[in-house]
């Protein structure tokens, strides 16, 4: 006999008539038929035996006696009850809550900004770093509101197209625009300061190309007329590796004024690899110009040899030349042993890791020039003491092989630097040293440190937070005192709920607080972290 109901709250269940009724207190507990309450604890470590108690007890079975009918009391029958919350469907109009960014406001639903003065504004935690707080708006206020401005979804829908296609026509006008600003540039004047890329030619890198740029651009020149009036197959190896190194540098200056651009929606990320692009395509360069040239030159020297005139202008040209291009490399090797010790980093590991590209394609040309001055004086000398034209052809190629080898090398670390490669072990270990030490992190998974070019790093980790101390950094900004009496004036589920939500939303932000801290952290202790990507597990 099914027939006595007990409720208690939005629960209700039904028992058998011969037992004892039971009464809900909690969510979890356990009670027996006899009025004694069980300890939960107790549940864990006799829980197959009160089970098998029941067992025996509903089939008819003696616990003494086997095969005889109980003729003592029945045992306790254990009620186990769990209270869940019935699972909420959200729908489209749940999104409504959503908040929305004055910005986003404006271009999205096509307001002004004096529109958004009679919204409700929200004070929300600030995903930047220059400020703490900033101001969100209800979805459903914005929403509301382009209705009242617009006074229907059809006339806010051709609004939206209309400012897309002007969009449109004002891109495929920005070319045509920027023409016309520089015809119309003198009009300016001097008023307009010097702008920042230009002063970068000034010093460090841009300074060290600018120089190489002028000496490459003379040695040219006179290399040019030595092979004139000379014939030399050295020096008109000469005269084109000169000519390809000048190329190749204005190339690299105008990376370099590229890479200063500020980044834009379409790169958010800048515009830094500019300088690794400029330094592979002067590799190609030095290999195609200069090394394919320097071969072909002295392959034909070898196959159609003809007799050499005076030698002396030659001699002189090449040795204005490598002081010059002495002078070049000893300024590009200040540079780097400077970058080099402000990075803690060796002479060597500054140059293989292209840390700086620009700087060392100048270094690798300069020394490739001196080196090849050296080689093309030699084999001149041998053929003019021999009269032995061969000689000279052979110089050639040799300065063909020296280009060709540090196009290679160009080629590889500019490459290597470009595919995104990851920073140096140590570097790597410092920075998960730090966020394992903090205590808000249990564990960190998945780690990637990828080297954006110029000394900028991207940081990525999965982290596995500690609910607990997230929880505790919540309760220490909180009156205890405030919130348990918030606790005790639960009565009902419904209050539970509105309890919980109302912290549990706070706890997320504390969260999102203590994501913003770490990364803070990261880029405060290492300088060339520029980016850090913290995902919660």
């Amino acid at each position: 006999g099914w027939q006595v109901s007990m409720k208690s709250g939005s629960l209700s269940y039904i028992l058998p008539y011969n037992r004892l009724p039971v009464q809900l207190i909690s969510q979890v507990r356990v009670y027996t038929s006899n009025g004694q309450k069980k300890d939960l604890g107790s549940e864990d470590t006799n829980g197959s035996a009160h089970g098998e108690t029941l067992h025996k007890v509903e089939t008819g079975q003696d616990t003494t006696n086997g095969g005889q009918k109980q003729s003592s009391p029945k045992q306790p029958i254990q009620v186990k009850v769990k209270a869940v919350l019935k699972k909420r469907e959200y729908g489209p109009k749940y999104t409504q809550n959503n908040f929305i960014t004055g910005v986003r406001a404006i271009n999205e639903f096509c307001l002004k900004s004096s529109d958004l003065d009679q919204l409700r504004k929200i004070k929300r935690r600030s995903p930047h770093d220059d400020t703490e707080t900033f101001t969100v708006y209800l979805r459903s206020d914005v929403e509301a509101k382009s209705l009242e401005v617009w006074g229907s979804p059809e006339a806010l829908a051709r609004e939206r197209k209309r400012r897309k296609e002007a969009e449109i026509k004002y891109r495929e006008n920005l070319f045509r625009n920027q023409r016309l600003l520089w015809e119309y540039k003198e009009f300016f004047g001097n008023t307009k300061p010097r702008s920042s890329t230009a002063a970068m030619f000034f010093k460090g890198p841009g300074k060290v190309v600018m120089v190489a740029i002028c000496i490459n651009g003379l040695n040219f020149f006179f290399k040019l007329l030595a092979w004139v009036y000379t014939g030399s197959a050295s020096m008109f190896s000469e005269a084109i590796h000169s000519l390809a190194d000048t190329c190749n540098q204005a190339l690299l200056a105008l990376g370099i004024s590229q890479s200063a651009r500020t980044p834009d929606p379409s790169h958010p990320y800048g515009f830094t690899n500019m300088r690794y692009i400029a330094s592979l395509i002067s590799g190609v360069g030095i290999f195609m110009m200069g090394a394919g040239l320097s071969w072909y030159h002295g392959i034909m020297g070898l196959l159609h040899p003809h007799p050499i005139e005076s030698l002396l202008w030659a001699y002189c040209i090449l040795a204005g030349s490598l002081v010059s291009e002495g002078a070049t490399l000893l300024v590009a090797i200040n540079e780097i042993r400077r970058s080099a010790r402000a990075k803690g980093l060796s002479f060597y590991q500054y140059v293989v890791q292209s840390r700086d590209p620009s700087t060392n394609v100048v270094l690798l040309e300069d020394a490739a020039a001196v080196l090849s001055v050296a080689v093309a004086a030699t084999c001149m000398g041998l053929t003019s003491v021999t009269g032995n034209p061969y000689y000279d052809s052979v110089g050639s190629l040799g300065v063909g092989t020296l280009l060709g080898t540090v196009s290679a090398f160009l080629i590889y670390t500019n490459t290597e630097a470009l595919l995104g490669r990851s920073i140096e072990p140590e570097q790597l270990q410092r920075l998960t040293e730090l966020l394992e030490s903090d205590p808000v992190v249990r564990a960190i998974h998945d780690v990637k440190a990828t080297d954006m070019g110029m000394s900028k790093v991207r940081f990525k980790a999965e982290v596995d937070f500690d609910g607990r101390v997230v929880t505790r950094s919540y309760l220490e900004k909180q009156d205890i005192e405030q919130l348990l009496q918030e606790i005790q004036q639960v009565k009902n589920l419904e209050e539970l709920e509105a309890f919980m939500l109302k912290h549990g939303e706070n706890i997320i932000d504390t969260l999102g607080a203590e994501v913003d801290r770490l990364e803070k952290d990261l880029k405060q202790r290492n300088p060339d972290v520029r980016h850090v990507d913290l995902e919660i597990l």
